[in-house]
C-alpha cells in the first residue's frame, strides 16, 4: 500500500485540525496504508521562516514529503485562507515537490463562510506545486470535532458519514498511482 504524509498546518497544540488528520489517518491505516504525521508547528520556527533547509528537522520534513505517495494536508482557516504556518512549510518545499503525488486537502473552521477556502485558497497552491491528483477536499466545522474525557477524538456522526467517501476516494486514487514511481524534489 501507499505511504501517506498527514501534514497539519495548525499552530495550536490542541488543534482540531490535527485531531481530524489523525481521524482520517486511522481510516487510511485501516485500509492498509502507512500514515506518517507531520505537525508543522513542531518544526523549528526560525529555520522554517528563514528557509534553512539544512536544518536537520526541516531536511527531514522535506524528505518525508519526497518519499510520500500521497499527502493529506490539513489547515485551520484564518481570514478565508490556509494558515501562515502551512504557507511557511509550502514555501520551503521545492517548486514541484508534489509532482507525482495524490493530495487530499482538508480544512477546519468556525463558520461555513470559510467552506470555499479549500478550493479557492489551498487547491491552487497545491496544483502549482505539481500535485498529479488533488482529490475532492473537505471542510469540517470546529464544533463537529470533539474530544472525550479519555482523549479520544470524536467526529460528529453526520460529518463522519460525509467525510468517509472523501477519504475513500483519496485512498482509491492512491491505489491507481504506480507504486515505486520515483518522487521528485525538483524539476528542471
Amino acid at each position: 500500500m501507499a505511504t501517506v504524509l498527514a501534514v497539519s498546518g495548525s499552530p495550536s497544540p490542541t488543534s482540531r485540525t490535527t485531531r481530524l488528520l489523525r481521524h482520517v489517518g486511522a481510516r487510511l491505516a485501516d485500509q492498509g496504508h502507512r500514515v506518517l504525521p507531520l505537525d508543522v508547528r513542531e518544526l523549528p520556527a526560525e529555520s522554517l521562516l528563514s528557509g534553512d533547509t539544512r536544518h536537520p528537522r526541516i531536511a527531514r520534513a522535506l524528505e518525508l514529503v519526497d518519499q510520500a505517495d500521497g499527502l493529506v494536508i490539513g489547515t485551520p482557516v484564518y481570514k478565508a485562507a490556509y494558515s501562515g504556518l502551512l504557507k511557511a512549510l509550502l514555501d520551503v518545499l521545492p517548486q514541484y515537490a508534489l509532482a507525482g503525488k495524490t493530495v487530499l486537502p482538508l480544512a477546519t473552521g468556525g463558520s461555513t463562510a470559510h467552506v470555499l477556502a479549500v478550493d479557492y485558497a489551498l487547491r491552487p497552491v497545491l496544483s502549482s506545486m505539481g500535485a498529479s491528483h488533488i482529490t475532492q477536499g473537505w471542510f469540517v466545522l470546529d464544533r463537529h470535532i470533539s474530544v472525550r474525557e479519555d482523549g479520544v477524538t470524536v467526529v460528529e456522526r453526520e460529518t463522519d458519514v460525509l467525510l468517509r467517501p472523501v477519504v475513500d476516494a483519496f485512498a482509491a486514487a492512491l491505489a491507481l498511482r504506480p507504486q515505486g514511481e520515483p518522487a521528485l524534489l525538483a524539476r528542471p
